[in-house]
């Protein structure tokens, strides 16, 4: 299961929930990466502040672990105003909308994490909220029903998703700032691991700090939790000190490799090989021969091999590369054992 995974882009377990807040940054000069955004933000910021007025809505969109709830964050440190946090799933009914949207200040942000999971009637009731200001609550049933329209305050929605191709064209196109969050150069997750070894107080000398970025799938989340498991590694095994040794000891002992591949991601690339010749192979034999869910092995596992140009996706299926190959060590003369017990 992906929350399983020490590469996992997903945060469930309670320590590396906290380590996530301890390490978020409050300010947009904190905020290391996706520059062209925050030259975006600072601009949009700006001219709302010169007017007095509140953001326009803001649309973020990426892969997970890249910063958007902590850009959510940063924007509201930034106008200086409150945020409250909910998710898609977690508003289930339109009453649920209702009583957070009229429980908002003038200017407060309300960030929806994975807003592509709304339910519908709960976008029905944002239409409006987005672009009047105002609830339409039904009163009554029947014949003897009317429509009673609510003022709100003058607020900012922030939505997050992984998948922007499910959300639906009326809510996107309520946004007035779409931004698309990427995946980070190497230099950035080196000094985020910089940063975050400063405020938890580890040494990590500068070959290390190399090493853990090259394994951190160019995921600042996964950065962060692998420096942390480092980090433990250290301090039973050596001094506390992260040196290169202790970089890659630890990174081998948890199967993480040069590029930040783990054994689910080879064992869906040696599947492919193995089983199928290198491909083509359809998602649902593929997540059947693997034991791994199809919308698993598309969200999680594939946009990272595709980057990596190990993975490439065809009308016909899935097929490995010469990369993937190389990479891995096998070809399709030479199984690998993988599948051997």
């Amino acid at each position: 299961m992906e929350e399983e995974r020490i590469i996992a882009s997903e945060v469930s377990d309670p320590e590396d929930v906290a380590l996530d807040v301890t390490l978020r940054p409050k300010r947009l000069v904190e905020y290391i990466g996706q520059t062209r955004v925050k030259q975006n933000l600072e601009i949009f910021m700006a001219a709302a502040k010169k007017r007095n007025e509140p953001l326009e809505h803001v649309l973020l969109y990426g892969p997970p672990g890249l910063g958007k709830t902590t850009l959510a964050g940063v924007i509201a440190n930034e106008m200086g105003v409150n945020i409250k946090v909910t998710s898609g799933p977690a508003i289930e009914r339109a009453g649920d909308v209702a009583a957070i949207l009229t429980n908002l200040e003038e200017g407060d942000i309300l960030f929806i994490d994975e807003i592509h999971r709304l339910q519908k009637t709960v976008e029905e009731v944002l239409y409006p909220a987005m672009e009047d200001y105002s609830l339409d609550l039904i009163v009554g049933k029947g014949p003897s029903a009317r429509v009673l329209k609510l003022d709100l305050p003058r607020f900012t929605l922030i939505g997050a998703t992984t998948r922007i191709s499910l959300l639906s064209s009326p809510l996107r196109d309520r946004f007035g700032a779409i931004y698309p969050l990427s995946f980070y150069e190497e230099d950035e997750i080196s000094n985020i691991i910089a940063r975050s070894s400063r405020i938890l107080s580890i040494q990590v000398e500068n070959r290390a700090n190399t090493i853990i970025a090259q394994r951190s799938r160019r995921t600042p989340r996964i950065a962060n939790r692998l420096l942390k498991r480092v980090r433990d590694y250290a301090d039973v095994k050596a001094d506390g000190t992260v040196t290169e040794d202790v970089a890659h000891a630890a990174l081998d002992m948890l199967e993480v490799d040069a590029l930040g591949l783990d054994m689910v991601d080879r064992k869906i690339l040696i599947a492919i090989i193995e089983k199928f010749g290198g491909g083509p192979v359809g998602l649902g034999t593929l997540a059947a021969s693997t034991s791994e869910e199809e919308a698993t092995i598309e969200d999680i596992y594939e946009p990272y091999l595709m980057q990596l140009g190990f993975l490439e996706r065809t009308p016909r299926g899935r097929m490995t590369t010469d990369r993937a190959h190389e990479h891995l060590g096998i070809s399709l003369d030479s199984p690998s054992n993988l599948f051997e017990s």
